[in-house]
């Protein structure tokens, strides 16, 4: 709630309440007491106009200055409130002495209600008070709680960025060493491959400001990476894709499927000379999307725990900023496979991050 709103609706309790209490004052003047009709108008006015003054005045004071001690914050209002009891008592008198400076009876009884109207006004002036101070402490609290989000979203969207800003330098300097070794012995692949790299990176700058895109948009920028490793490993590289139709439009972080497949092509390409083949596969089950990559590597010459290196490091620390799980990446080896698995919660607010 903004500081304009609750001067606004502390204004409005503050006028209702004093409307209210000057006519139940009258009231108890007018029937209680059995005074004038004019006399217990204008007492009554003069009391509870000059009490919402003082409210006003402790209100707006405790808005512009609080103790930062909780202890010095109740002193404080205690202090002010006596003091504007005091000084509310004072006036309310010279002022209704002054107007009926004859009326002796009225005057009599004024004086013996003196102690009865400080201890109301001081008890009326230090709730006040103390209300408008928790106000506007909440107002306060509310602020900072919102600086914390918003500086804690600033370093999340900051290291996420920095996150997906590390896995392109990585994947450019493989693909620009391969173009090298390609350009003498197979030109014409080394200029398909740069045609490739072109499309890819012109890709990945588009995604730049996408901070959700649907699985299917995800696939086909996967693909432009895949054609960039056939084009190194020929036919010894094949993949095989398979995800449901539900799957298609499911939502996911962009660029995280690349190095999870780059990390699968090093561990069974670089340790085999034969032919492999990754597998990349989807599924729903419940609020989760299931992505897993499956490569074979040679248990005798690779070490495929290794894999958990940046790449999927990188992943796993992107999935926990973005929803502050841990377990939305598995690895598991088994029979010559090294598997990797990711998860997506479907949630109903990542069309608002768009």
């Amino acid at each position: 709630m903004s500081k304009s709103i609750l001067k606004g609706n502390v204004l409005w309790v503050f006028t209702t309440s004093f409307v209210v209490w000057m006519i139940l004052y009258w009231a108890l003047l007018y029937y209680w007491f059995g005074m004038p009709l004019m006399l217990s108008l204008t007492d009554s006015s003069v009391h509870v106009i000059l009490l919402g003054a003082a409210g006003v005045i402790i209100s707006h004071n405790v808005a512009y200055y609080r103790p930062s001690a909780d202890a010095m914050k109740f002193g404080y209002v205690g202090l002010l409130s006596f003091a504007l009891a005091i000084l509310w008592v004072c006036l309310s008198r010279w002022i209704l002495v002054t107007t009926y400076p004859e009326n002796s009876e009225y005057l009599n009884w004024l004086n013996n209600a003196i102690p009865i109207h400080a201890f109301v006004g001081w008890m009326t002036i230090s709730g006040t008070g103390f209300r408008s101070q928790m106000w506007y402490d909440a107002v306060d609290q509310q602020k900072d709680q919102k600086r914390k989000e918003d500086t804690q979203k600033i370093v999340k969207d900051a290291e996420l960025f920095k996150l997906r800003q590390q896995l392109q330098p990585h994947f450019l300097f493989n693909s620009l060493n391969s173009i090298n070794a390609l350009i003498m012995l197979r030109p014409k692949e080394a200029r398909e491959m740069v045609l490739k790299l072109s499309d890819f990176l012109r890709g990945s700058l588009k995604q730049e400001d996408d901070h959700w895109i649907t699985l299917e948009e995800e696939l086909k920028y996967l693909q432009l990476y895949l054609d960039i490793e056939k084009v190194r490993f020929g036919h010894r590289l094949s993949t095989n894709v398979v995800r449901e139709e539900s799957t298609q439009k499911l939502l996911m972080p962009p660029m995280l499927l690349q190095p999870v497949v780059e990390n699968a092509i090093k561990f069974g390409l670089y340790d085999t000379t034969g032919e492999i083949v990754i597998s990349i596969r989807s599924w729903l089950e419940g609020q989760l999307l299931y992505i897993s990559i499956e490569n074979p590597f040679d248990s005798e010459s690779s070490l495929p725990n290794k894999g958990t290196g940046f790449g999927l490091s990188s992943i796993q620390r992107r999935l926990y900023l973005l929803f502050a799980r841990q377990d939305l990446l598995e690895t598991k080896s088994a029979n010559g496979i090294f598997t990797t698995i990711i998860k997506v919660p479907q949630t109903n607010d990542k069309s608002s991050n768009n």
